[in-house]
């Protein structure tokens, strides 16, 4: 059922609608090296197919996992040799041309920019981390979008009407809400919707002796959605970043829908509540110390009861952060302290403060003039306890937010003691 002209083609209007710049560049046989960019089954390798078919090129496949620099070498001496003997083109086509290593994607640059290939690459990776810079200032990169409901919807009818390429001679009885079904598992990758049709009337056929398609034969076909989700690849980037920001704004539906989309995706939860722990103190802070405490006990969760049974204690985690306090007092002190040690280098410690087990020490100098605080009212004293180049530098402000208001009482209330005692 793969589409052979761009008529057939599903999806991706804003590149190959009527009078967009690719669908001109293919009618009039002007096409350049270019990356496609999108997730699977949007369409890369079929559209790379199309364009081979509409510009008479030769098409070369090339597999990145398969393949590598010998099997490349071949490709382009047939390459050269059809140039220059036949006038022909080729278009090399690249799957997965982010699993070449940085060497190996070289290898292409003398043979993209003389002309000996059109070089047509594919990937599920944002190029901007996954390919090197010379090769992707000599391509265009176009991103391909993930299919609309409407989209698989065509294609799974299509399949179902041809009688050549689909299954259509298999007089199949499939209601709408199958269809639907089928659409929604396939969460925007063609290859998996006609996979699920496929099985689907295997099912129907061979187990069930009929032909007809329900619901429940999708969902028994199925088992399970397999969402889209490359755990080393930017979606783990960009699920994590909306959990993230999802907490920060403080909107716990959103927070769970993400924590969600990654654990039934097959996310480490270890992973999560890595996160978790590191949100706690660096937007939750001491504005409510106790997040802190229920990351670490979801932590503890995870590691004792394992997936799937951690994962109310990652709800319950993701939730309390949600509807807590903010405060990034605690980021921006230590981001400023940071910030000093680099700038400052390892200043020595101040006399008054240091420890003195020895008397060589205590002769030196090493804690002479140490008040210790629980001699004075309140248990607290007037001391710097910086070093000179730093003396009187505040790192934490604490906010109004929840906990930490009280914190900021309390500092004040003793900068205040503090100052009436130096007054009198």
């Amino acid at each position: 059922m793969r589409p052979t002209t761009l008529d057939e083609f599903e999806g991706q209007e804003e590149l190959i609608g009527p009078g967009r710049p690719l669908r001109s560049a293919i009618e009039e046989d002007l096409v350049t090296s270019m990356i496609f960019w999108g997730p699977p089954g949007s369409g890369k390798t079929t559209l790379a197919r199309i364009i081979a078919g509409a510009t008479s090129s030769e098409f070369e496949k090339f597999s990145a996992v398969t393949s590598g620099v010998p099997e490349l070498r071949k490709v382009i001496a047939e390459a050269r040799d059809r140039r220059k003997f036949n006038g022909i083109r080729t278009i090399l086509f690249v799957d997965e041309i982010h699993r070449f290593n940085k060497a190996q994607q070289d290898a292409f640059l003398p043979h993209v920019e003389d002309g000996t290939i059109t070089l047509i690459g594919a990937t599920t990776e944002n190029p901007s981390f996954e390919v090197i810079s010379p090769l992707l200032s000599r391509t265009r990169v176009y991103v391909l979008e993930r299919l609309e409901p409407e989209h698989l919807e065509r294609i799974v009818r299509r399949a179902l009407a041809d009688e050549e390429r689909g299954l259509g001679g298999h007089r199949l009885d499939v209601d709408d809400a199958a269809v639907a079904a089928m659409v929604n598992m396939a969460d925007g990758d063609a290859r998996s919707a006609l996979n699920l049709l496929e099985l689907s009337a295997f099912v129907a056929q061979e187990t069930e002796g009929t032909g007809r398609v329900t619901e429940e034969t999708v969902l028994s076909a199925a088992q399970r959605k397999t969402l889209y989700y490359d755990k080393a690849g930017e979606e783990h980037y960009n699920l994590i970043s909306a959990l993230h920001k999802s907490l920060r704004d403080s909107d716990p539906d959103g927070s769970l829908y993400w924590l969600g989309r990654m654990l039934e995706a097959g996310e480490d939860p270890l992973y999560i509540v890595r996160r978790l722990i590191r949100f706690a103190s660096e937007d939750v802070g001491n504005a409510d110390p106790q997040a802190l405490v229920v990351t670490v006990a979801a932590m503890e969760a995870c590691h004792f009861v394992g997936m799937p049974e951690c994962d109310l204690a990652l709800a319950q985690a993701v939730t309390y952060l949600a509807a807590a306090p903010k405060s990034n007092a605690l980021y921006t002190a230590y981001g400023e302290v940071k910030a000093d040690v680099r700038r400052y280098g390892a200043l020595p410690v101040p006399m008054h403060i240091r420890n003195a087990p020895t008397n060589l020490m205590k002769d030196l100098g090493y804690g002479r003039g140490y008040k210790y605080a629980h001699n004075y009212e309140g248990h607290i004293v007037d001391q710097e306890h910086l070093p000179e180049e730093l003396a009187g530098r505040r790192y934490y402000h604490p906010t109004d937010q929840g906990f930490e208001a009280r914190i900021a009482e309390r500092l004040a209330r003793w900068r205040s003691r503090l100052s009436d005692r130096e007054d009198d």
